[in-house]
């Protein structure tokens, strides 16, 4: 029996720090501070009163690939932040890991991509990635003007590479965003973001 309770404490524990650091919707979103592809210092404190958005981005994922390829989330991007929005691209890969880029060639592959973010950072020691639970390319997460996390999961409803699917596809991230921006809950406050794992620093 004790050892029944001992293996159980153990594993509740092993949850708790899988979890501790998850941004859950409803809770104050994580302050940070990094540099931008500029080298400009961004941080969240900054963007106090408005709506922020926070995508994950690793261009070498076929998941990214498929959003940007087919333009979505450039358009996206150009939507919300022509609604005030605070649109964040974060690139938390590590130094010589798959979609890692020095600031200069990362903010010429966006360009390439046609990325129209407000701001594009650099999360190279994963802080930012970590604080908020990220997991994969693309993950979004929305930060409403109370400073709290109302959404966090998937782009949309179908995790596939296929650029075809987007149209059938439930846009979780426009959904949210409507949403907040009418002062109204969001329905999917937490969805399953899919695509590649984010490659922190070992």
């Amino acid at each position: 029996m004790k050892q029944n309770t001992f293996l159980g404490a153990v594993i509740g524990a092993m949850i708790c720090s899988a979890t501790a650091w998850a941004a859950e919707p409803g809770d104050a979103a994580p302050a940070f501070t990094v540099k931008n592809v500029k080298g400009e210092e961004v941080t969240l404190a900054k963007q106090k009163g408005k709506v922020v958005v926070l995508e994950w981005v690793n261009y070498e994922c076929p998941f990214v690939k498929k959003h940007y390829g087919s333009g979505n989330l450039p358009k996206l991007q150009e939507k919300y932040t022509g609604k005030d929005v605070v649109w964040i691209t974060v690139a938390s890969g590590a130094e010589g890991e798959q979609g890692y880029l020095p600031a200069g060639e990362l903010a010429a592959r966006s360009e390439k991509e046609g990325n129209k973010a407000s701001e594009i950072v650099l999360d190279t020691d994963g802080k930012v990635g970590k604080a908020y639970g990220a997991k994969t390319t693309p993950q979004l997460i929305v930060i409403d003007k109370e400073g709290k996390v109302a959404y966090n999961g998937a782009i949309d409803s179908k995790a596939t590479t296929e650029a075809a699917d987007i149209a059938s596809a439930d846009s979780y991230i426009s959904a949210a965003l409507d949403s907040v921006l009418a002062g109204k809950t969001v329905d999917k406050a937490k969805t399953q973001p899919y695509g590649c794992g984010v490659k922190y620093a070992k």
